[in-house]
């Protein structure tokens, strides 16, 4: 009796673990559409946290203390572009966005400004989802 409870718990580990990597290594959904190399960018680099909308909802974020920001509302419009490249580049902790990791040594320039322009289309994109929600 014993060796079978044994067993049965060891199937419901290997079980729980191999749940857990599927899910770790599940794709992720595809980016809105948008200017590339941005897109490309945005799906390799901020996805994981930022999630595919860039609205803050992935799986990773609900593992996270710090919340990543909602990168598709309508605030984001409003920020400069220098702030943005600047938060990507060298990491959130000195604006105080301590979760934000610094991209500066993965990302050059050109690639950081085609990031932003794709970023710029999140709240558009987000606004235009959200009407159509409300219509349902």
């Amino acid at each position: 009796m014993r060796r079978a409870t044994a067993w049965a718990v060891a199937g419901v580990v290997v079980g729980l673990i191999g749940l857990g990597v599927a899910v770790i290594l599940a794709p992720l959904p595809p980016s809105p559409p948008g200017p590339e190399p941005g897109r490309s960018l945005f799906h390799a680099h901020c996805a994981t946290c930022h999630g595919s909308d860039g609205r803050g909802h992935s799986w990773r974020a609900r593992l996270l203390f710090l919340r990543p920001g909602n990168l598709a509302a309508p605030e984001m419009a409003t920020l400069p572009d220098q702030y943005l490249a600047d938060i990507v580049r060298h990491g959130g902790a000195t604006f105080g966005k301590p979760g934000m990791p610094s991209f500066g040594f993965t990302l050059d320039d050109a690639e950081i400004q085609a990031l932003i322009a794709y970023l710029r289309t999140l709240p558009a994109r987000a606004a235009i989802g959200s009407y159509f929600d409300r219509r349902g």
